[in-house]
């Protein structure tokens, strides 16, 4: 029963992930853009996808919070690992 609810969240996230995303991200939301490539929004749908929902929006936190450049000029490489 765990697992079903666990998973439903899983997909109402991501599914979240995907409707921040078609709507402008943080350029409509924040007036920013991010410093990452893929974007901080995608890194959390990815480490979500491969690590599960509690161990990856931890690793999309710890992501957005490495995000803090506003005077950054070249996006930063950093896939999910």
């Amino acid at each position: 029963m765990l697992r079903l609810a666990d998973s439903k969240m899983k997909g109402v996230t991501l599914a979240a992930i995907r409707w921040y995303q078609s709507k402008g991200g943080s350029k409509h939301f924040f007036s920013i853009e991010c410093n990452f490539e893929p974007s901080c929004s995608e890194y959390t749908h990815q480490a979500i996808t491969r690590y599960g929902l509690f161990k990856g929006i931890g690793q999309g936190i710890n992501r957005i919070r490495r995000c803090t450049d506003p005077e950054c000029l070249e996006k930063i490489n950093d896939p999910v690992r």
